[in-house]
């Protein structure tokens, strides 16, 4: 069985005051430094197998303190990175809101249509899909960190899972939140989603707490292909 921690990246300037970073190369900040290492404090103790990245310096600097625990090299996969929010990246939600509210209210309500100038969330399901049926074809089995962004993340959780990509957003995801998903050939088991226990303090977040209604853990039919 492979089982696969879907890590989002430690706090950045951009997730801090909640702008549409996107293809951004954002540092982390103190704190952000800080998640890494916590996640690697809770999880070193783990047989891993491989740590897997987006190409972007978060996430590179998330896995950095794990690759150092355990002594994995990291490896870059340009096909995790973030989507690109196009016009929208570098702004907050109300300066997009303020300079062109027809069209953030069209995204609002379904963001499948992308930001202007930027990628369609479908586009990015099928790269991310791309990446991971590389990472199946590596590792048949064990532990694998994958280390990417909230919103490629998400998308690529509701394809995983049959979801409809219309409704990433409603899947909350924080900074340093890790997911895992069991898979065994066409089957998948979610374990754990969005949960934050490793952190000091956090509240800790289960599948129940962030899932749209009706999902529960379980057996889930497995949507990815190759």
């Amino acid at each position: 069985m492979l089982s696969l921690y879907l890590l989002r990246h430690g706090q950045t300037a951009f997730s801090h005051h909640d702008r549409f970073c996107g293809r951004i190369d954002a540092p982390l900040t103190v704190e952000g430094r800080m998640m890494a290492a916590a996640f690697a404090d809770a999880y070193a103790h783990l047989p891993w197998a491989g740590i897997v990245t987006s190409s972007r310096t978060r996430t590179i600097d998330t896995a950095m303190p794990m690759a150092a625990r355990i002594g994995l090299p990291v490896r870059r996969e340009a096909r995790l990175d973030e989507i690109s929010y196009g016009d929208w990246q570098g702004l907050s939600k109300t300066e997009v809101a303020s300079r062109d509210p027809g069209y953030f209210a069209r995204w609002l309500a379904d963001p499948s249509i992308g930001a202007p100038g930027g990628e369609l969330p479908n586009d990015v399901a099928e790269r991310a899909l791309s990446a991971i049926a590389d990472v199946r074809a590596r590792h048949a089995r064990g532990n694998v960190l994958i280390v990417a962004h909230k919103a490629v993340l998400r998308i690529l959780f509701c394809r995983l899972l049959g979801f409809d990509v219309r409704l990433y957003r409603t899947l909350d995801w924080p900074v340093s939140a890790v997911s895992r998903i069991d898979i065994e050939g066409r089957r998948l088991w979610l374990r754990t989603f969005a949960d934050l226990s490793h952190l000091s303090g956090a509240e800790r977040r289960t599948v129940g707490a962030a899932l749209p209604a009706g999902v529960a853990p379980g057996l889930l039919p497995l949507a990815m292909t190759g």
